[in-house]
């Protein structure tokens, strides 16, 4: 009895939402999406002209080789030291 009584208020309350959603437009179902919609929207004319803007301009000066190759030897240096903690760790461990 209170299986039904459960299934009769779940079935009405169905029956509500579905009577909620109703559309009175009958264009809104007809219309579909489809990928062309947004490929003529961008085919449209552009009305806007470019505007230069001065502070995206690069400024700064290209890095030279010596300044990359310094780098890339601090870089190395400090795998090295991190290489020679690592092995120094592991053989504290296996002792």
């Amino acid at each position: 009895m209170n299986t039904r009584a459960t299934l009769g208020t779940l079935a009405f309350a169905a029956l509500m939402l579905a009577a909620c959603g109703s559309s009175d437009d009958a264009s809104t179902e007809a219309t579909a999406d489809t990928v062309e919609m947004p490929a003529d929207e961008a085919l449209e004319a552009i009305s806007d002209e470019p505007v230069a803007d001065p502070e995206a301009t690069a400024t700064d000066a290209p890095e030279t080789d010596a300044a990359a190759e310094a780098t890339a030897e601090e870089a190395a240096d400090a795998a090295a030291d991190v290489a020679a903690e690592a092995a120094a760790a592991a053989e504290d461990k296996s002792e």
